[in-house]
């Protein structure tokens, strides 16, 4: 059974960074794609960055609010993978999960994705 963790949310400044972290177990990450998404409150799942299988050639997709801002990146021996998040703004603050999917390439919608983390709350005041 699949089991996603992600981990390093919290308060921060617009400005500041954050990097978010998702841990895997019963699955090596790198034989997934592996997405962020974010959920912020009243509005619906938004696609945030994704990496593609290892094997598959590990493209990246971000959208384009976070396109320059964000990194998205595999730690193969800690089974992880890792959002780094520069210059946060006020906007960027939801419940951020990350998720995996053996489809090829690197998705962006939530529905090509089958297992979830719980999520963690990235909140960014102004």
């Amino acid at each position: 059974q699949v089991h996603l963790v992600e981990s390093g949310g919290g308060l921060v400044q617009a400005g500041e960074s954050l990097t978010l972290s998702c841990a895997a177990s019963g699955l090596t990450l790198h034989m997934a794609a592996v997405a962020w998404f974010r959920q912020a409150l009243g509005k619906e799942r938004e696609f945030v960055a994704a990496i593609a299988r290892f094997w598959g050639g590990g493209n990246i997709v971000y959208s384009d609010s976070v396109e320059g801002r964000f990194t998205i990146s595999r730690d193969n021996n800690k089974n992880t993978v890792s959002l780094q998040m520069n210059d946060l703004k006020p906007e960027d603050t939801g419940t951020y999960y990350c998720a995996t999917t053996f489809a090829a390439g690197a998705p962006t919608s939530p529905s090509d994705y089958s297992n979830w983390g719980q999520g963690t709350q990235v909140t960014v005041s102004s």
